[in-house]
C-alpha cells in the first residue's frame, strides 16, 4: 500500500534514512558520515506536519513501510533568468535493502509522479550521487534525464 507517511512511521523511517546514509558512506566516506540519519524523529515531525514538503511511504501486507519518498515543493519567481515552474523535488528515496529489485522503488516513484501531475507539478527533480550507480540506473529507468550536473575536484 502506498500513502502519506504518518508520524507512527517515523522510528521506521529512521531506520531508512540510515541505510541511505551508509550507502553513501560506503560510496563517499569522506563527505557522509556513517551511521547516521538526515532528519532527527523532532525534524520528521516538523516535515510531516507541514503540506509542503509530502512524505509518502510504501507498506506491505502486515504493515512494515518497505520505502519512503521526501518530497518538497520548490519554485522561483519572478527571476530574471528562470521561468516560474512549480517543481516537485524528491529530497529522499529509500528502499530497503531485504525489499531491493521487488518494485517498491517503481511504485514509489509512479505514486509521486502521479501526486505531482494531480497537484500541477511542472516536473519531478533529484539529486544523486554517482558513487550510487544502482540509483542512477534505477531513475533512468524510471524516465529521469539529467537536468544539470554538479562537478568537483578535490584538493
Amino acid at each position: 500500500m502506498l500513502r502519506p507517511a504518518c508520524q507512527n512511521d517515523i522510528p521506521r523511517i529512521l531506520e531508512l534514512l540510515i541505510q541511505v546514509d551508509m550507502v553513501h558512506h560506503e560510496g563517499r566516506p569522506d563527505l557522509f558520515k556513517g551511521p547516521a540519519t538526515k532528519y532527527n524523529a523532532e525534524e520528521l515531525k516538523a516535515i510531516l506536519d507541514d503540506s509542503k514538503t509530502p512524505v509518502f511511504v510504501y507498506e506491505d501486507a502486515e504493515g512494515k513501510v518497505l520505502g519512503h519518498a521526501f518530497c518538497m515543493e520548490k519554485q522561483v519567481v519572478g527571476d530574471s533568468v528562470l521561468t516560474d515552474v512549480k517543481t516537485l523535488y524528491i529530497d529522499d528515496i529509500c528502499v530497503d535493502e531485504a525489499a531491493r529489485g521487488k518494485g517498491v522503488g517503481s511504485a514509489l516513484y509512479r505514486y509521486v509522479k502521479d501526486y505531482a501531475k494531480e497537484k500541477g507539478f511542472y516536473n519531478i527533480t533529484l539529486n544523486t550521487w554517482t558513487c550510487n550507480p544502482a540509483a542512477c540506473a534505477f531513475y533512468e529507468a524510471m524516465g529521469l534525464k539529467p537536468q544539470k550536473i554538479c562537478m568537483e575536484e578535490i584538493l
